[in-house]
């Protein structure tokens, strides 16, 4: 089974694979390559807070009910004190929160941490503004990609979506680095069409997964 955290989710002979992909990638473009992969985009406390009221109502109505003592004045404060450990469970076990998730605010929330990303990591600083960020996020397993405004001018963002969806699906499929090598390479022949390499290019940006 995966993990779930960045740092861990793809073993170190895939970072390796990864990294190469960018090198490769890059060597045909003047456009730069990052990737990188969080632990989630959001803490989602919504989600801890109702996961955990609904768990310790539960865990209180199993005791009250096994016990035979079901008077509403015990039955309220047994729900206060199991919040507490209830809500843990949801941080402990993060993929808890999923059932308690919008959709929409989980893709918001994906979309906004893949921007604060590339601006953290200043892919906006390349002098083409030609940087392209591929973000993984492994909680809400969802992946983003974005280019700078100049990649924006040329490459239709429907394209980067589809490349998203591939490596979402490899992903699911086990095969996630397999997945995030070829659509580098995908990203660095489109890019290679449109900021060709020059002879006086220089590499801009680490070519290592970030995480």
């Amino acid at each position: 089974m995966k993990s779930y955290k960045g740092h861990t989710f793809f073993s170190d002979e895939e970072k390796d694979r990864i990294r190469q992909a960018v090198v490769a990638a890059k060597s045909r473009t003047s456009g730069e390559i990052a990737t990188m992969v969080v632990d989630h985009s959001d803490r989602y406390h919504e989600a801890e807070v109702l996961g955990g009221i609904l768990v310790a109502g539960l865990a209180a109505l199993i005791i009250a009910t096994c016990v035979q003592y079901t008077n509403i004045w015990t039955y309220i404060p047994m729900v206060c004190i199991l919040y507490i450990p209830a809500r843990l469970l949801f941080i402990r076990v993060p993929r808890l929160k999923h059932p308690f998730i919008n959709k929409l605010r989980m893709m918001h929330a994906v979309r906004e941490r893949a921007v604060r990303a590339f601006y953290e990591k200043k892919l906006y600083k390349t002098r083409e503004e030609n940087g392209v960020l591929i973000f993984i996020s492994i909680l809400e397993r969802k992946v983003w990609i974005l280019g700078d405004r100049g990649v924006d001018r040329k490459i239709p963002h429907a394209t980067w979506q589809a490349h998203a969806r591939e490596i979402s699906a490899g992903i699911r499929e086990g095969r996630g680095c397999e997945a995030l090598c070829t659509v580098i390479g995908k990203c660095g022949q489109v890019l290679a069409e449109h900021f060709p390499r020059k002879e006086d290019v220089t590499n801009e940006r680490p070519d290592d997964l970030i995480s």
